[in-house]
């Protein structure tokens, strides 16, 4: 896991290192910088694999330089095929693998490879610019291309064009939270799509970019239900063991849910000695799942730390926060997420986590709300007009009223678009063409809750899950693997009948029957309160004196595409304790001292 940086730009060695620098926790044992031609080339290591100087990079071998983040988790059964074709090795690295693979194979080498990364390989013999990301997109990578002239890095903060705020992008992030791939907050940044390579011809000025990778048209298998746990069980156990290569101390996150205590029991089957799990805690009772992550790690043997979480742990962390998220983020989980990852860090390097469970195996809530409103969908558009006249369908819940306004719609498929894209706005422009890119993923299969797992996965994964995970790790040059992000894994539960994966109201209905083999249902069975903060509470009180200075209208005038009409009610009533708009209120403070960090609001 390490940060990487490339650029045919006019600077000098200082000012690579002084970017470098700006995300040295990505990579804190080993700094590497080269000059070939034109090309400046950095590297901040964070070292997993072979500790062995020989394998600092950047790597040069055959007139081809690598600059390479994450981990080939198959690097092994790679590094053997090159091996029969009469390649030899000279370290025991997965980075040298990884460029003598694409030297005698180009970018097949892609389809070999099973890991998490983001690589820019550059070939002087025909100086282009060979740059990939893995397939579901768990490491970033940024790039700025202009009349031949490149830059990209694994960091936003690193590149030197950050000129022009992209309005559109900003509406984004006040519908959805984050600023979906492939745009960034900037207009001349953008990022590389995941499951997707690009060539750069310096010579040329040219640049091309290919998918390589991408969820296909749903085709299930109607295999019995037992055959189907015993194939998942065994390509989830060696999802967890080829994520166990390390040369450094490892562990794994354990939380109250299904899938995390699924990946440590596994991992710990797995071990010679006792895997070291970790999780927090929280004050309120209404958050905390410590002491059922308490339950499993006692029934499992694992070695567990728990660390309580509290409103003034939160508060050190905030400029940490805007430190590694260096475009506006919003999602409030990643608060914990940062503190369990910096607590975990004097125990173990490498972590494993269950991320990626719900999007495969129907686990969110919102596939709940889906399978009821689908129901009204079956009914002719009409009748639905009406429907939406009378009272609020209460036995929807909590979100009935916003539901209610939008079963008038053509058809189910807006519905799960609003999911991802908020119900309600708070911008100006209520326009979402933007979302354009996004709909093949709800084209790919007939059954809603598919259709909504597949946006969860080719949208929400990447910009929100993958970026909470990575920059809440990388903070404290923690390298975390998510077995359930496997793309076989992914694959798998596609293909899978969803009455295997959603049962009447058993959701991960197959994950829990896998479950059950290492841990009585009678622990695991109880309600899962997602990883969140009580962020209703502390916005109101904790937090109140750090968020209130940025939603001051002067600021908040300044936040292009944003509703101020809208906005100014809303922090109106949340902090008058009429409704919870806490969501909101994060979202806004987020950008708006975002805009003040980076010099946007005068």
């Amino acid at each position: 896991m390490c940060g990487i940086y490339l650029t045919n730009h006019s600077i000098s060695e200082q000012a690579v290192r002084k970017k470098l620098d700006r995300m040295d926790y990505r990579g804190p044992d080993y700094q590497g910088y080269k000059e070939v031609n034109l090309l400046k080339i950095g590297h901040n290591r964070l070292s997993i694999i072979d500790l062995d100087p020989r394998s600092h990079q950047p790597m040069q071998i055959e007139g081809h330089s690598i600059v390479f983040n994450g981990e080939i988790y198959n690097y092994l059964d790679v590094k053997q095929q090159l091996e029969k074709e009469g390649i030899t090795f000279n370290t025991t690295s997965d980075t040298e693998v990884l460029l003598k693979g694409y030297i005698a194979w180009g970018e097949k080498l892609l389809h070999a490879i099973n890991g998490m990364f983001a690589f820019a390989i550059y070939n002087s013999g025909n100086d282009t610019v060979f740059v990939a990301r893995d397939r579901l997109g768990v490491k970033p990578l940024y790039y700025s291309w202009e009349n031949g002239k490149l830059e990209l890095g694994s960091q936003l903060n690193t590149l030197t064009t950050q000129g022009k705020l992209d309005h559109e992008a900003i509406q984004m992030y006040l519908s959805m939270g984050y600023i979906p791939t492939p745009k960034s907050i900037y207009k001349d940044i953008c990022k590389i799509p995941a499951g997707s390579y690009a060539l750069f011809d310096l010579n040329q000025s040219t640049k091309s970019i290919t998918s390589y990778w991408e969820l296909e048209e749903v085709k299930t298998r109607n295999i019995p239900y037992q055959q189907a746990k015993r194939e998942l069980k065994a390509l989830l156990q060696d999802a967890v063991k080829i994520r166990l290569q390390s040369d450094v101390a490892y562990g794994s996150f354990l939380s109250g849910g299904i899938d995390s205590a699924l990946v440590s029991s596994m991992a710990n089957e797995a071990l010679s000695e006792p895997l070291k799990t970790f999780t927090i805690g929280f004050e309120e009772k209404k958050y905390d799942e410590s002491s059922v992550a308490k339950q499993f790690a006692d029934h499992i043997g694992s070695n567990h730390t728990t660390t309580p979480c509290k409103p003034a742990d939160i508060l050190a962390l905030i400029d940490d926060y805007f430190k590694v998220y260096d475009e506006p983020f919003s999602d409030s989980s990643a608060l914990p997420s940062l503190l369990l990852n910096k607590i975990t860090k004097p125990h173990a390097t490498v972590v494993l986590s269950g991320d990626g469970g719900d999007e495969s195996f129907l686990g969110y809530n919102h596939f709940e709300w889906v399978k009821k409103v689908a129901l009204l969908y079956y009914f002719p558009q009409w009748v639905r007009i009406i429907l939406k006249k009378l009272p609020p369908f209460q036995w929807i819940g909590k979100r009935a009223e916003s539901i209610k306004s939008i079963v008038g719609y053509s058809g189910l498929s807006m519905f799960i678009q609003h999911i991802f894209t908020g119900f309600e706005t708070i911008t100006q422009d209520k326009d979402q063409l933007w979302f354009t890119p996004y709909q093949k993923y709800l084209k790919l299969a007939k059954a809603p809750l598919q259709k909504a797992a597949d946006l969860n996965i080719g949208m929400w994964l990447e910009g929100d899950s993958n970026v909470k995970v990575d920059r809440a790790s990388m903070a404290y040059s923690v390298e975390v693997r998510s077995p359930f992000l496997d793309y076989r894994v992914v694959e798998y539960a596609r293909s899978l009948p969803l009455k295997y994966r959603y049962n009447e109201k058993i959701r991960k209905r197959i994950l829990r029957d896998i479950l059950s083999d290492y841990i009585p249902e009678k622990i695991f069975d109880q309600p899962k309160k997602g990883f969140s903060v009580p962020l209703a509470q502390w916005t109101r009180n904790e937090l109140k004196n750090e968020i209130l200075p940025y939603l001051e209208k002067n600021k908040l005038i300044q936040i292009p595409n944003l509703n101020l009409e809208k906005v100014i009610r809303i922090i109106e009533e949340h902090y008058n304790n009429k409704a919870d708009y806490s969501m909101y209120i994060w979202r806004i403070y987020v950008l708006s001292k975002w805009m003040c960090l980076n010099k946007k609001v005068i």
